[in-house]
């Protein structure tokens, strides 16, 4: 049982955040993120895997567009793992995600990632406990290797909605034009399992946790942005980078 539970999270920003304030600051910081993206491309010493991770409509496309998007693009790529193709299907679970960890330089984000192994697999009943938790403990080997043998940093985010929330987001897809491209039908269906994937995610923070992960309140989208910012941030400038000189 998970020591984790996250219907006693709070999906959304502390009393004493303001917003206004919060995205001036989410501004600053951007910028900074940017000097900081060409310093990490320029050393190519270190390398970032973003994981990201929530349910449907909690803010996963936004999060990449809105902070990671005024990067240099030659820096930072994305990958979404969607259904497995019969090819993938024919590999073991992780062999579509290896080809994609980052190289030294890089920022790789996985918005959706190979969790999604042990979380709508789980669900949905494709996957038994058993294979459930040797792919657990692949998982953990495979960010194990990353961090020891690549000077990887993993930094994973659980996009933390309440699900009053997210019925709102998903019935605006269905009446803004601006969103509609984003239905599916299926997303109710899914939201209906919420208990479901709440027991399976608390599973996973509980034993995929070589790499701790931030569990981000994001009811709203300000306060997601900024938390995730800011933790991109923090974690580069521990890098101690520095431009490197002539080439010889």
């Amino acid at each position: 049982m998970s020591s984790v539970r996250l219907k006693d999270i709070v999906t959304r920003a502390p009393k004493d955040f303001d917003k206004k304030e919060t995205k001036e600051k989410l501004e600053t910081i951007l910028l900074e993120l940017d000097d900081l993206q060409n310093l990490l491309y320029a050393e190519s010493k270190h390398s970032l895997l973003i994981v990201i991770q929530g349910m449907d409509a909690s803010g996963k496309d936004g999060a990449v567009r809105n902070v990671f998007g005024k990067l240099n693009p030659q820096g930072v790529l994305v990958k979404s793992f969607k259904t497995p193709t019969a090819e993938e299907l024919s590999h073991d679970f992780l062999w579509r995600v290896q080809a994609h960890a980052p190289a030294k330089g890089m920022i790789q984000i996985f918005n959706r990632s190979h969790y999604e192994d042990i979380l709508i697999t789980r669900v949905h009943k494709w996957c038994d406990d058993k294979t459930a938790k040797k792919r657990m403990d692949a998982i953990n080997n495979f960010e194990k290797l990353l961090t020891e043998h690549n000077n990887t940093t993993i930094l994973k985010f659980y996009l933390h909605i309440s699900p009053e929330e997210q019925q709102l987001r998903l019935n605006e897809r269905i009446k803004d034009p601006t969103k509609q491209w984003k239905y599916n039908e299926n997303d109710f269906a899914e939201a209906k399992l919420w208990d479901d994937y709440m027991k399976m995610y608390e599973e996973c923070f509980e034993n995929c946790n070589y790499i701790p992960w931030a569990i981000v309140p994001a009811d709203q989208n300000w306060y997601k942005e900024y938390v995730i910012a800011t933790a991109l941030k923090d974690t580069l400038k521990k890098f101690n980078m520095q431009f490197p000189g002539l080439k010889k």
